[in-house]
């Protein structure tokens, strides 16, 4: 049996655990620069607030309802993440990490699925804070599918367990194809033309029409629907394809040197997730842009692709690259809203073909990395030490008027307990 672990509301979550005065209010998470709503509490879903919603067009609402608002606090809930995946990690050998807040626990040998799943859910609830929702069944497909239906129908357990053909033939009958994991908005609509509706429609597909209308990751999908395991756990993620680090401004920015800064540090991101993954990249793409909202500016949105010289990983090298890529495509008197870098074509770092006429010496540019690397674990995973291009001024920084202190991370944010 495969469980499926699922945080409930985990950003919201993760700001309730340390403000207990928002537990019986509506909550909602922003997103970068307090933009959208990326997560909501039940009681701000029954308030008719929508995801993606725009904060602005709402404060009104916000304000009358006492809706606690607050802007993404991202290393907070990476570190809860970390802590709820040490607990699941307890319950089964063998766990895939699908998302910062879901996961997937190989429970095969456990005679008692139900009782796991329920101490599954009290462990990481007393030991981490965080509610969650658990889906086991005999496939990922069917346990993601549980989970869902545990949270749509509001299960008082917290826990489905699909171990018999009438739990999963109800299950797959509640379900719409396109709530199906996997199957997008093109092929549910295909699907439906074709007569299939539900999950249970899906699961009695013929296997040729599977293969030939969904590819044979949708054939795989159709076997995991009638309960034949066909997609295994990923103990260790894949490494990307591309790594993109793009963000907009918390100001509308004219110069080029504020561009510049941001976007050298944008690099600096790109390049520390390339050799943490242990890849290089062939080509980088740049752009920046405007804002498509504002239209009372001039708008102006330009990209440029750079095949560099030798695959590369080192901060300086992605910088030196993406600013000559900057200075190529920017042009004075627009307001920008957004610039960013991704870097594509990777290759493995055992992989790479040097050029015999390169000027850098990449064997030392590794060890420098390295060094670079090893001090910022050592704090944390904080950018310590930076690239004077990089600079301080961060006019281009985020705008997070509600941000929440990083309680677990930072020294200074730490709860301190009174005692009278």
């Amino acid at each position: 049996m495969i469980a499926l672990v699922d945080c409930n509301n985990f950003y919201v979550s993760c700001e309730r655990l340390f403000h207990p005065g928002a537990f019986h209010r509506p909550v909602v998470v922003l997103s970068n620069n307090d933009g959208c709503v990326i997560s909501r509490s039940d009681e701000a879903k029954t308030l008719g607030i929508r995801m993606g919603a725009p904060a602005f067009f709402m404060e009104d609402m916000l304000r009358s309802h006492d809706v606690a608002v607050f802007s993404s606090n991202y290393t907070l809930y990476g570190s809860l993440s970390q802590r709820v995946m040490q607990v699941l990690s307890s319950f089964a050998p063998e766990m895939e990490v699908y998302s910062i807040d879901e996961a997937f626990l190989d429970l095969s040998g456990h005679a008692a699925p139900g009782r796991l799943a329920a101490a599954i859910r009290g462990g990481v609830l007393q030991d981490v804070g965080i509610p969650v929702s658990v889906g086991v069944a005999p496939t990922k497909t069917l346990a993601k599918m549980a989970n869902r239906y545990v949270k749509k129908s509001k299960l008082p357990e917290g826990f489905l367990v699909l171990d018999s053909p009438a739990a999963t033939a109800a299950v797959l009958a509640a379900t719409q194809v396109e709530d199906i994991w996997g199957i997008g908005s093109q092929y549910a609509a295909m699907l439906h033309e074709r007569g299939f509706h539900s999950a249970l429609d899906l699961s009695r597909a013929p296997d040729d029409f599977a293969r030939r209308e969904l590819t044979v990751q949708g054939l795989r999908l159709v076997h995991e629907l009638r309960g034949i395991p066909s997609i295994g756990l990923e103990e260790t993620a894949p490494p990307k394809k591309a790594v993109c680090v793009a963000r907009s401004f918390g100001q509308l920015l004219t110069e080029k040197d504020d561009i510049r800064e941001a976007l050298a540090n944008y690099a600096a991101a790109a390049a520390q997730k390339l050799r943490a993954q242990g890849s290089r990249a062939t080509v980088i793409q740049v752009f920046v842009q405007t804002n498509n909202f504002r239209g009372q500016d001039a708008q102006y949105h330009r990209s440029i692709n750079l095949r560099l010289p030798v695959p590369a990983s080192s901060t300086r090298e992605l910088i030196h690259h993406a600013l000559q890529a900057l200075d190529r495509i920017f042009k004075p008197g627009y307001n920008y809203k957004k610039t960013g870098i991704i870097a594509m074509d990777l290759v493995p770092d055992s992989q790479v073909q040097e050029n015999l006429f390169a000027s850098t010496d990449h064997d030392k540019e590794k060890k420098l990395m390295q060094a670079l690397d090893g001090i910022s674990r050592h704090f944390a995973g904080k950018p310590v030490l930076r690239f004077a291009v990089q600079g301080g001024n961060k006019k281009w920084a985020l705008r997070q008027e509600r941000l929440s202190p990083c309680y677990t991370t930072r020294l200074h944010d730490v709860i301190k307990a009174k005692t009278d």
